[in-house]
């Protein structure tokens, strides 16, 4: 469906892409994870034949971007993070006047401004000014200009910045009817938005692809071990040599506080945290040794992301507050 080649994308000496290969196969939803800077963005608009790049392919069904640009943007509809709205006029108007420039016409472009506007929920304001629309009703409008000529790939930007809690849970409940039918791209800073929504996640940093997988797949694979933190009465060598029994324990930290309990941090690269929690207790009650407290720490995508990026989904929100240019 698309395939990214060594693409690469220069301004002077930096970087913004830096040699990202990938490949997209039909009808999955792809998020595109990354911090502000990270090259979301321009990835975006050189796959959509929006910039050029500096060294590499794009090709869409075969079709380079650069070559046959007129082949492959046919088969994109394509939703920048700013939708490239004219307020003056309707969503009707709007629509009829991209739909031409797609190059539809007559009867078909009627039945597909209607499929559209069915589509994205936009019945109620179609004949009102688009400037006069909610944020929300405004991307919905932009999703359906990118819906017109029933493009087989639709990429979104940070289609949900901005918008209010009810019209979030409303856009992406759009972007997963659309991969029914679609592949969808789009770009986001939220983690919890990518893990609800797609099939395979693309976790870009500063210009490199640095993972790409299924979200539970990279939880299994990209992260440190899970951690079990055990509170106990045992003292630091009654820990290590009931703990020498246990399997699957890759590293261990203890604190011991001068107190009458002692605490322990164990790293597990058993895929069931909870076979060697149970190991643990049962070591401990064989020896006569209490387990005052025990947590257990699950790795999940935002550790990922934070070992990959070294970004936490808190820093990016609040740099995205702060109108930062991704």
């Amino acid at each position: 469906m698309i395939s990214v080649d060594h693409l690469t994308k220069c301004y002077g000496d930096f970087k913004a892409v830096d040699n990202i290969s990938f490949e997209i196969d039909e009808g999955h939803v792809y998020g595109f994870l990354g911090p502000n800077g990270a090259g979301k963005s321009t990835i975006m608009n050189i796959i959509t034949g929006c910039l050029s790049a500096t060294e590499g392919h794009v090709r869409i069904c075969g079709y380079d971007i650069f070559e046959e640009p007129y082949k492959a943007k046919r088969l994109i509809g394509y939703l920048p993070e700013q939708p490239p709205l004219y307020m003056a006029e309707t969503p009707l108007e709007y629509l009829k006047f991209v739909g031409e420039a797609k190059g539809l016409g007559g009867k078909e472009l009627k039945e597909q401004i209607e499929k559209v506007i069915y589509q994205t929920k936009i019945e109620d304001v179609k004949s009102r000014l688009i400037s006069s629309l909610s944020k929300g009703y405004k991307q919905r409008v932009g999703i359906a200009q990118a819906l017109l000529g029933n493009p087989k790939v639709i990429i979104l930007d940070e289609p949900t910045v901005g918008l209010d809690p009810i019209q979030i849970i409303e856009i992406r409940d759009l972007i997963k009817e659309l991969g029914q039918n679609h592949t969808v791209i789009f770009s986001s800073h939220i983690l919890s938005e990518v893990q609800a929504i797609c099939d395979q996640v693309l976790i870009i940093s500063k210009g490199k692809l640095v993972a790409f997988g299924e979200p539970q797949n990279l939880e299994k694979l990209l992260l440190a071990p899970n951690e079990i933190i055990i509170t106990t009465d045992a003292g630091e060598k009654e820990i290590r040599r009931i703990l020498a029994n246990v399997n699957h324990i890759v590293d261990m930290s203890i604190e011991e506080n001068g107190k009458e309990y002692t605490v322990a941090h164990i790293k597990t690269d058993h895929e069931n945290i909870y076979d060697v929690s149970r190991d643990i207790f049962y070591g401990f009650a064989e020896k006569g040794k209490a387990l005052l407290e025990m947590t257990l720490k699950k790795t999940n995508l935002e550790d990922i992301f934070i070992e990959l990026t070294g970004k936490s989904a808190t820093d990016i929100e609040s740099t995205e507050s702060e109108g930062v240019d991704k």
